[in-house]
């Protein structure tokens, strides 16, 4: 179940950064509560990135501190790293058409393939 609670806290990480991608706070600064509903020039559009920023990070905590109570801290947090950089990747390359080259694919092999060692050579917890 740690394992599982991992991911979801790569997929909130990864959620949560293009949230962060696309907050404008100039936006934010400007908003009012008689514009609030206009879509051009702030409002609700402007107000989305930062509500997903705010609860994709409470997620990604939540999910996060879950796991790292179950599996090794170093471990937890290397994997939870590698799996939001392939999810990234991924989003990049499905959702905003960004090409991926041939050497992307390869280190993102490597990257698992050291997840891998890790889960399998890891020293059991005393």
């Amino acid at each position: 179940m740690a394992w599982l609670f991992l991911i979801l806290a790569a997929t909130c990480e990864t959620a949560w950064t293009f949230c962060l991608k696309f907050m404008k706070f100039s936006d934010l600064k400007t908003l009012t509560f008689t514009n609030f509903y206009k879509w051009q020039g702030g409002g609700l559009p402007a107000l989305l990135p930062f509500v997903g920023y705010v609860l994709f990070g409470l997620a990604n905590i939540y999910f996060f501190s879950t796991a790292i109570k179950q599996i090794p801290t170093a471990m937890a947090f290397a994997v939870w790293t590698a799996i939001t950089l392939i999810f990234l990747k991924i989003a990049e390359t499905a959702v905003f058409h960004q090409r991926i080259s041939m050497v992307e694919v390869f280190f993102m092999l490597l990257i698992m393939v050291g997840i891998m060692g890790l889960k399998i050579y890891a020293t059991p917890a005393k």
